[in-house]
């Protein structure tokens, strides 16, 4: 199998040695190219390119991929992301449009969307996430939909206009245990994105969110963790191991074992979670078109 190497740095002295289970593939073949050629001719961006992420060539290689709307530089400061952060431009009011258009040349049956955070609208960015959706909607009618959403910093308003487009998954990523925020997501706080899930699933949709394991986070805490999720509405849970992008980006803590990751499965769904995607190189979106269930 090629692999396609981890952009840290894991041979400095004191640091955890990459394991041989982090292998990751290449992209190549046929459809990596159709998805590259599509999602550049609509000058359109993927959370896949900008995040660094290890699944690019499985999800592209089978035709998806997971778009990235309202531009590719965010105002948020997180120390484990890839996004470019800065002053964001002006949003492209087109965009909507070529993403539905992209969806559906590229004839996927589950599309998922996901945004920079725009802290600097009074929106948040909220009317071109409904009209992404709705357009995606209209344009692809039998495309399901998972849409993958930043915290609106407790607007409520701007929270249900993003959701309330039609998608039939709405995912909010917690991306680690409540000790470790200020660290991790310095611009915000767990209380305020765990109010954030409980309201869309007081609004009616199916939830999900995503946590990173291995900055320093123990047991006990991502035990908990599930504990507050699940009594908040969360339906679906991803736990990936977290990999520094960059010398830059916080640095990983341990590399955790395969066997770990089987252990949370079992927990999560024991604790009361619908379905749990737990592995070494799970991400938001890998496989979510089986969190539709």
């Amino acid at each position: 199998m090629l692999e396609l190497p981890i952009l840290e740095n894991t041979t400095t002295a004191g640091r955890p040695k990459r394991p041989e289970w982090l292998k990751v593939r290449l992209p190549m073949g046929e459809n990596y190219r159709n998805v590259r050629s599509i999602v550049d001719d609509f000058k359109l961006h993927t959370i896949c390119q900008s995040g660094s992420c290890p699944n690019m060539g499985e999800c592209w290689g089978a035709g998806t991929a997971t778009f990235m709307i309202l531009g590719n530089v965010c105002t948020r400061s997180c120390s484990f992301c890839a996004v470019k952060t800065g002053r964001p431009n002006e949003y492209d009011e087109d965009e909507p449009r070529r993403v539905a258009e992209a969806i559906w040349l590229m004839k996927v049956k589950h599309a998922v969307i996901t945004s920079v955070n725009r802290d600097e609208l009074k929106d948040r960015g909220a009317e071109i996430w409904y009209q992404t959706v709705r357009q995606v909607k209209e344009r692809c009618p039998e495309t399901t939909i998972e849409t993958l959403i930043p915290d609106t910093k407790a607007n409520w308003d701007a929270l249900e206009r993003m959701i309330s487009a039609g998608q039939e998954v709405v995912s909010h990523n917690m991306e680690t245990v409540p000790r470790l925020y200020r660290k991790v997501r310095p611009q915000a706080k767990w209380e305020r994105s765990l109010e954030q899930i409980r309201r869309i699933k007081d609004y009616g949709k199916r939830t999900k969110t995503g946590i990173m394991v291995g900055l320093g986070e123990t047991k006990e805490e991502i035990f908990e963790a599930m504990d507050e999720l699940v009594a908040n509405g969360c339906d679906i849970l991803t736990l990936g191991q977290y990999l520094q992008p960059t010398k830059m980006h916080i640095e990983i803590a341990e590399y955790v074992h395969p066997d770990t990751f089987a252990e949370y499965r079992e927990a999560g769904l024991a604790k009361g979670f619908k379905y749990v995607e737990s592995g070494p190189l799970v991400r938001s979106s890998y496989h979510a078109e089986r969190h539709i269930f």
